[in-house]
């Protein structure tokens, strides 16, 4: 029987998948891909980038790094594998940064949740194909790096979006790096992946502020939000999400989240129209057609 821990370490030498792994934002998925990492014996050094002091101090104290830094050439000079795991923004704007000091040899990866953008930046830095677009689909209302967890992404799909420039060895090291992360990897297409997930992730989030923003703004709306139950408070979960990674996510996957804006508004409008006419039949049909779906996703049909 192969060995399982093989794809996570050179057959010839036995050392870790990557000698050492920069993770910029060890954050929530940046500390826990460092946890997981090492667990699995994938990685020997972990080095972790971040702004802040506190999270540099908390990464350090919670042993998702080795090693902290603010100074981003510092962090990434001897590395055989940098992560990218800070607001998709800044990923952009990072990324040529890196390739300027990077070791030639070494692959970069991200964890962003729109991929059309990040691709473009990546190809554009990294030419000869090193850089391998990301997006793994994991996490939690808790962010930074207390909120790290060795498990989290324990049977979590990792999709990578790599382009025709994207080499097939840094699609499989990075692969195996997921793996040993305990993720399932699925490739996509970027274009596809960010029309997707405007759909079934951003469109959910800007709904769920949208809605507590509505109820705010209604007459005597802080009084109503008092007598919410779990109706409202599940529903708007994923609205204690960051504001500025989202309002982040909202602009750079612009064009098509206005695409699945504008079909959410008509779904509505229909809803509207059925009640304003009192057609029940025709709203009961509309809400048993969702609520057959609802099933059928709860329960993977």
């Amino acid at each position: 029987m192969p060995d399982p821990q093989s794809a996570i370490r050179n057959p010839q030498s036995g050392e870790p998948l990557f000698r050492r792994m920069t993770v910029v934002g060890a954050g929530l998925i940046g500390g826990s891909l460092g946890l997981a990492a090492r667990q699995a014996g994938a990685v020997g050094t972990i080095i972790g980038v971040n702004r802040s002091a506190e999270s540099r101090e908390t990464a350090l104290r919670l042993g998702l790094v080795d090693e902290a830094t603010e100074d981003l050439a510092a962090g990434v000079r001897e590395a055989n594998l940098v992560v990218l795991a800070v607001p998709v923004h800044r990923i952009v704007a990072l990324i040529p940064e890196v390739a300027r000091h990077a070791p030639e040899s070494c692959l970069v990866t991200d964890v962003g949740s729109v991929k059309s953008p990040i691709l473009q930046a990546g190809d554009a830095a990294f030419p000869d194909g090193r850089f391998v677009a990301g997006h793994p689909i994991a996490g939690q209302e808790r962010s930074g790096p207390a909120a790290a967890r060795a498990d989290l992404f324990q049977g979590a799909t990792w999709i990578l979006t790599p382009s025709a420039r994207t080499r097939p060895e840094a699609v499989e090291r990075v692969t195996a790096l997921c793996g040993a992360a305990a993720a399932q990897v699925v490739r996509m297409d970027a274009a596809w992946h960010d029309e997707v997930f405007a759909t079934v992730s951003h469109l959910p989030h800007l709904v769920a502020y949208a809605l507590m923003d509505a109820v705010l703004h209604m007459e005597r709306g802080e009084e109503r939000l008092r007598y919410s139950a779990g109706g409202l408070r599940d529903f708007t979960r994923v609205a204690g999400s960051d504001p500025d990674m989202w309002r982040d996510i909202f602009l750079m996957n612009r064009e098509a989240l206005l695409r699945s804006v504008t079909a959410y508004r008509e779904a509505v409008t229909r809803l509207e129209d059925a009640i304003r006419i009192g057609d029940g039949e025709v709203l009961r049909q509309q809400l048993l057609q969702a609520r057959i779906a609802r099933e059928e996703l709860l329960h993977g049909s």
